[in-house]
């Protein structure tokens, strides 16, 4: 190596070193005085709670007002669908959900969903009303008033934010760990006239450690959450299975539902990427049970076999 360029290297190396090294105890000296000055556990624990608490809460409200607004959805007027009106009034007089209103919208594939915060809505793409019988309809309306019944997605919402809390502390603890590890094995590397070498150093591993131990924290948060996301699917199953009294109705709107949804493009479909998959990785970072699965519980539900 030339030496002059040597002399540069270990000159930026020595410098670095020194300042990671400050960063270090300033950053050690730090948590010192905020340890010693801590307040009560009860009150630090109150306050992340609380502050996660309120987050998520303000994170739901704004989160389904700009849904609402990005759907260019209309009420479904009485008048247009009386018959279906009259099972829903049925429905939301047998179930703890209140009276969501029922939107008719555009959506990208047939489906239905429900909308929280004020002014709760059920959103309905309008390709259901041809795709769908009347029994079926009604018990996917079932469905998703299961949904408000348990409020699926405020609890959803304030688990991800509390969840998301912990690796936010989690971070903020390791983060002096990640800065001065990796500052340092890279001062040394420069030192050393051999710059890409710090992520072999044992610093070097040691940040990447730090930073793949939040980074697991992270994922195991999310499939978590997914976890439940698949639990409350299920739930709502059956518990419009059981106010209607008719499973099978709705086995039928999931399916007719999978096949309006599935692309179809003749022999190029194995080009095309479609969420269809039935491998154990996309079952796991899915938000809701495979459509199979939960066709085939409903089938059971009513007696018959699978």
């Amino acid at each position: 190596m030339n030496p002059g360029r040597r002399f540069v290297l270990a000159t930026v190396g020595l410098g670095s070193l020194v300042v990671y090294l400050l960063v270090g105890v300033v950053a050690y000296r730090f948590l010192l005085l905020v340890w010693a000055q801590r307040p009560p556990t009860a009150v630090v624990v109150a306050t992340v709670l609380g502050t996660a608490l309120l987050f998520g809460v303000v994170s739901y409200w704004t989160g389904t007002a700009r849904l609402k607004r990005s759907l260019d959805a209309v009420l479904l007027p009485r008048s247009r669908a009386p018959a279906l009106y009259r099972r829903y009034d049925r429905l939301t007089d047998r179930m703890r959900a209140g009276e969501p209103s029922l939107l008719v919208a555009r959506l990208p594939v047939p489906n239905a969903f429900a909308v929280g915060g004020p002014g709760g809505a059920i959103v309905v793409d309008r390709r259901l009303f041809a795709l769908l019988s009347l029994d079926e309809m009604e018990t996917l309306l079932a469905h998703e008033l299961a949904h408000f019944e348990r409020r699926d997605a405020l609890v959803q919402t304030l688990g991800y934010s509390l969840t998301q809390s912990l690796v936010g502390l989690v971070g903020i603890a390791l983060f002096p760990v990640i800065v001065v590890t990796g500052g340092i094995a890279r001062a040394l590397a420069l030192l050393r006239g051999n710059p890409e070498s710090w992520s072999r150093s044992w610093l070097g591993r040691a940040q990447r450690g730090a930073l793949g131990a939040v980074a697991l924290l992270g994922f195991a948060v999310t499939l978590l959450v997914l976890s439940y996301s698949r639990r409350r699917e299920w739930a709502a199953d059956d518990r419009a299975a059981t106010v209607t009294g008719n499973p099978l109705a709705l086995a039928r709107a999931l399916r007719k539902i999978e096949r309006a949804s599935t692309p179809d493009m003749g022999p190029l479909t194995p080009l095309y990427v479609h969420g269809t998959e039935d491998n154990p990785l996309s079952k796991l970072l899915s938000t809701h049970p495979p459509m199979g699965d939960r066709v085939a519980r409903l089938k059971q539900m009513a007696g018959l076999e699978v």
